[in-house]
């Protein structure tokens, strides 16, 4: 591995999202996003839900949308944990239409503050789909 990459791999709960040296990564937060860099200090970092971007070691672009989780990083070697992961591809636009309105119906019904966190976070993975869906489709244009 040279010295302006890192060793990267972003586990979902039932995948293997990505694996290999990385020249960038930018992970989703709660108030904007952080790219890691080679030889970024080590730390733990929690991720949101959003569009996560990945530099891979042939300077290829690779975009995903991932669910609630956590990075680790540590001498150079960075681990995404996160519940979900999906390429741009896999998403299916009209079943992430369909989830965004069925989680804002829900929210304006949700009676517990639990219920009203759940439906929330439905709401921002189905948003977060669609953004990434959309922005890859004006890509190609």
């Amino acid at each position: 591995m040279s010295t302006n990459t890192f060793f990267l791999q972003v586990l979902a709960s039932d995948k293997v999202f990505y694996k290999g040296s990385c020249q960038e990564l930018v992970i989703p937060l709660m108030d904007g996003e952080k790219a890691v860099l080679p030889r970024h200090e080590n730390m733990v970092i929690a991720v949101s839900i959003g569009e996560m971007r990945i530099l891979d070691g042939n300077g290829q672009w690779t975009s995903g949308v991932v669910g609630n989780g956590f990075v680790q990083i540590i001498n150079n070697r960075v681990t995404v944990l996160v519940d979900t992961a999906e390429r741009p591809e896999e998403i299916d636009e009209r079943r992430a239409e369909e989830a965004r309105e069925r989680a804002e119906e829900q929210l304006r019904q949700s009676k517990s503050i639990q219920e009203h966190s759940h439906f929330e976070a439905s709401l921002a993975r189905s948003l977060a789909r669609l953004r990434t869906k959309e922005k890859m489709g004006s890509e190609r244009k």
